[in-house]
């Protein structure tokens, strides 16, 4: 039986659902293939949205109209700023979800979608003619056709769960794996690597004593992850800190030849920045305890997730670890921590628009790509979505850079460098960071979102609206010129020297010590129309302005290699003067820059040169 659709995706986790939204906004007909209906946008480990840097990538998938910020606004119970003490560069909304919410909203939200259809079925073979995408084929027998394939199978490709001695092959949360989809990628040609990742014990909520434990609030009067959220989300519950300690981890060094990952039974590359619990206290042997904290995982059970203890141990030492911590004494367990290993790709065989460079019409995205986290996931999706629709429709793709999102840093870590382990999203890895903030992700990504379809009308007049707001704010603080009273009185008290000829509120504010709040309290009634997210959006312009100009000449200057296109035909085995490694490695990733073609590992400045040469003499010739 055939059932003709345009596109379909593989996967209903995070980034199968933005992928499946992405291409059913931009009116192609979908259909979305999961293995359970009850798996759609489950957050199998942390129930939690956001963190460092990951906190810049939702807000830059809701900037350019995907659905990841929305519903952690709408299912929240707890939300904090990360690095709040630190420059705007590095802040990030971490938001405590409830899982059970979450879920519910996101699979309500694709129900009521437009040209998207859901169904439950496991997919055995893609279908490839000519070189290009032609459907897919279910274990139940079913056919369909697409001109466009996105998979998103996360972590469910011949996953196996294993605890001490105990594994069985099956998903994350006692969901069915998928055992069909990798042998098909292999025949086709796909280079497959097996990662693992981790997740600590549930305990119940009422077996642990509070009373013994650090109390963590949560953070009022902070941005939202969507800039459509019009009502901040409140924090309904308060999370925990414990601490493992000397007993803790005698436990664990005495049974480390227990251990899956130190006994040689596990075979896949775990997260160097998510390790268990039993390779830190390996790799920090220094340190005398390891923080842990405790998390409601929703409103509606008892269950809270101890972030910290990822464990893959025995179940018998996992309870004797537990039970060594103070507070969770007598604490008892609901589901045992366990290791999960999974198949993924070699995300080195898939262009920048994420479409593999073999087969015409296949997109990868998320976790099959590599990274870990519920993050990272999501902002492939859009582009995975975004990029299969401009393939059907025959228009030029998306490529997003290293310059103007993290979504870019990101996607070109993956398909230029590639990954020997669970890619992890930091701040660190993002060159231009100072520009590359949330709270600026709409004014950097919104119009792209626009012109690639996914920004709505509404979106975008509430995006317009800000814009103007901002413009306005600025245009009050440049023409409101002071030589003395209240300003003058602010300077005296904040210990700053008041210019003798005056100054505007603008170039006050650039004062470190001076900050937009003292307006507020100055003038009241004439700042108390604007928005305070607005008028802190301004602030920052304003006192990093002489940075960012700096950055943004630097970003500049990056363009220009960046700007110079490689052909995907290139032999550059024939380019005299490139070295044999670099050659190499420039026919396999293949960039579509001279600016990728600097970042590929293996390939160094003096080939940038011959190259660079190579393409002048090619130019002259062609003209």
């Amino acid at each position: 039986m055939i059932k003709d659709y345009e596109a379909i995706v593989i996967g209903s986790g995070h980034a199968g659902c933005e992928a499946s939204v992405a291409l059913a906004k931009k009116n192609i007909k979908t259909l979305l293939l999961t293995l359970n209906l009850d798996s759609i946008a489950f957050l199998a480990c942390n129930p939690s949205i956001g963190g460092t840097a990951k906190g810049h990538l939702v807000c830059e998938v809701d900037a350019l109209g995907g659905v990841m910020g929305l519903v952690a606004d709408e299912s929240t119970i707890q939300r904090r700023m990360l690095n709040s003490s630190k420059g705007p560069a590095v802040q990030s909304i971490r938001t405590q979800a409830d899982k059970v919410k979450y879920h519910t909203t996101m699979k309500g939200l694709l129900e009521k979608q437009k040209d998207l259809d859901i169904k439950q079925a496991e997919v055995s073979n893609i279908i490839v003619e000519d070189g290009a995408v032609r459907g897919v084929e279910t274990a139940q027998g079913e056919v369909y056709s697409a001109k466009a394939v996105v998979i998103c199978s996360g972590v469910y490709l011949n996953s196996r769960i294993i605890i001490g001695e105990y594994s069985k092959f099956t998903g994350p949360s006692g969901f069915s794996n998928a055992t069909l989809l990798t042998q098909n990628l292999i025949d086709l040609g796909l280079e497959i690597r097996r990662f693992k990742t981790g997740t600590p014990v549930r305990i119940h909520s009422d077996s642990i004593d509070y009373s013994k434990l650090d109390v963590q609030k949560g953070d009022d009067n902070i941005q939202a992850f969507s800039f459509l959220t019009s009502t901040p989300p409140q924090n309904i519950v308060d999370c925990h800190l414990a601490h493992t300690n000397k007993k803790t981890h005698e436990i664990i060094r005495n049974n480390l030849h227990l251990a899956p990952m130190y006994n040689g039974s596990v075979e896949g590359i775990g997260a160097r920045y998510c390790p268990s619990v039993e390779d830190k206290v390996v790799r920090f042997a220094d340190k005398e305890r390891h923080q842990l904290f405790l998390e409601p995982e929703a409103l509606t059970t008892k269950e809270v997730y101890v972030q910290g203890l990822s464990s893959s141990m025995p179940v018998v030492i996992q309870r004797e670890m537990l039970h060594s911590i103070v507070g969770l004494e007598k604490a008892k367990i609901m589901r045992d921590g366990y290791a999960i290993e999974y198949d993924c790709i070699n995300p080195t065989q898939l262009y920048p628009t994420l479409e593999l460079k073999t087969i015409k019409g296949m997109f990868f995205a998320g976790q099959i790509n590599g990274t870990s986290g519920y993050e990272e996931a999501a902002a492939q999706g859009v582009v995975a979505g975004i990029n299969a629709a401009q393939k059907i429709i025959k228009k030029e793709p998306l490529v997003l850079d290293r310059a103007n999102s993290y979504i870019g840093v990101l996607i070109d870590d993956l398909v230029t460098r590639g990954t020997n382990e669970p890619y992890r999203m930091m701040t660190s890895r993002a060159e231009n960071r100072l520009w590359l903030r949330q709270d600026n992700a709409d004014l950097r990504l919104t119009e792209i979102g626009r012109c690639f379809g996914l920004v709505d009308d509404y979106r975008y007049e509430v995006f317009s609206k800000r814009v103007d707001e901002i413009k306005k704010i600025k245009s009050y603080l440049d023409e409101r010129f002071y030589k003395g009273s209240l300003i003058e009185k602010l300077f005296n008290e904040k210990k700053e020297r008041f210019p003798d000829n005056g100054i505007t509120l603008f170039d006050a504010l650039k004062r470190n010590s001076i900050f937009i709040s003292d307006y507020v309290k100055l003038f009241g009634d004439k700042f108390s129309s604007f928005s305070t997210f607005n008028l802190m959006q301004v602030e920052i312009q304003v006192k990093y302005e002489g940075y960012l100009a700096r950055q943004q000449i630097q970003i500049e200057q990056s363009k220009k290699q960046e700007n110079t296109l490689l052909s995907g035909d290139i032999d550059y085995k024939e380019i005299k003067g490139l070295r044999i490694e670099a050659a190499q490695k420039l026919s396999k990733i293949k960039p579509l820059s001279l600016g990728q073609a600097s970042r590929i590992s293996g390939v160094n400045p003096a080939d940038i040169a011959v190259l660079t040469v190579w393409l002048k003499v090619k130019s002259k010739k062609n003209k």
